[in-house]
């Protein structure tokens, strides 16, 4: 019961994650930053997890969100970085932020629409839910479920590698 409630509420997480990306795009306003509230409350909404969005500066830079256990929040799940919803992804890939980007374990890159997921620099997953065109968001309902079994999987892979006997302390 449980399980089905939890499956639920990250249904509804979704759905509202999609409303807000919506609404903030319509208002004709909204920038890069004006989206991170809707992703962090639906990082949010999976169990155990606690997303921080501008976190201090890490080992690879400065990521926008860092994804934390709730129960013992020194332990790092992984990290995202956000674009604006009209940013391409394929260049952004190809930058040096990105390539300092692939020392973090657990990783991914998201305009909002397309999520691109990445293990110790390799990409392994694409999900694109929704694309502009003509000025509206154009959204991929089939490929909901899936943004949200690959979100889930993505938090719970196993937790950062403690590379460094100081990393190791702070976790303690």
């Amino acid at each position: 019961m449980y399980n089905e409630i939890m499956q639920e509420n990250t249904q509804s997480a979704i759905t509202s994650y999609i409303e807000d990306v919506q609404t903030q795009y319509r208002s004709g306003q909204a920038k890069e930053h004006a989206y991170r509230p809707a992703l962090k409350t639906l990082m949010s909404s999976f169990e155990n997890a606690l997303a921080v969005n501008d976190p201090k500066r890490s080992q690879h830079g400065n990521p926008d969100f860092v994804f934390l256990k709730k129960s013992n929040k020194g332990v790092i799940l992984g990290y995202a970085e956000a674009k604006d919803i009209d940013i391409s992804l394929d260049k952004t890939e190809k930058t040096d932020q990105m390539r300092r980007y692939a020392g973090y374990d657990n990783l991914f890159l998201t305009n909002y629409l397309d999520f691109r997921f990445y293990k110790n620099g390799n990409k392994y997953q694409t999900i694109i839910i929704g694309e502009l065109k003509d000025g509206e968001i154009k959204f991929f309902s089939e490929n909901f479920s899936h943004l949200e079994s690959e979100l889930k999987a993505f938090l719970e892979q196993s937790p950062e590698t403690i590379k460094n006997g100081k990393r190791l302390a702070q976790i303690m």
